[in-house]
């Protein structure tokens, strides 16, 4: 039989399994925009990235993207592969290892005229270690992925 203490410490249990899985298992969520909202043309212009705005949005490959200025809507819109995150905006490390995880979008790189962005920075600093190695292992991974 089943008293009060037995089942809150089996409730306890319960919970600290889905705790911990939540750690481990990488999580496919993202943000409903695109780099959580920030202008991806802003990361080709030599400064920080910049908050979008909701008044400048266009869409590309199913996600929404906001932009600083009707300028840079429009540059993404006439050429969006040249602007947008590679890996449809997941972790470019993630990807190299085998699963889709979202990012900060703080936590990026520009690599020949390619935008990446990590999960963390201190991911960054993993996948900078050997770029063109996991870019490489990404690209042989994402096909699967998709």
């Amino acid at each position: 039989m089943f008293t009060r203490r037995r089942i809150s410490i089996i409730a306890l249990l319960v919970l600290g399994f889905a705790a911990v899985l939540t750690w481990i298992v990488p999580s496919e969520a993202k943000d409903p925009l695109a780099l959580t909202g920030y202008d991806p043309v802003s990361y080709f212009a030599g400064s920080k990235p910049a908050k979008g705005k909701a008044e400048f949005t266009a869409d590309h490959r199913d996600q929404t993207y906001r932009f600083a200025s009707a300028e840079n809507r429009d540059a993404f819109s006439a050429n969006p592969t040249q602007y947008a995150p590679q890996y449809d905006g997941y972790c470019a490390y993630g990807v190299s290892r085998g699963y889709k995880v979202g990012v900060d979008p703080l936590a990026y790189k520009v690599v020949d005229g390619k935008l990446y962005v990590n999960y963390s920075k201190s991911v960054q600093k993993t996948w900078s270690k050997d770029i063109a190695g996991y870019i490489s292992k990404a690209e042989q991974n994402w096909s699967s992925l998709k």
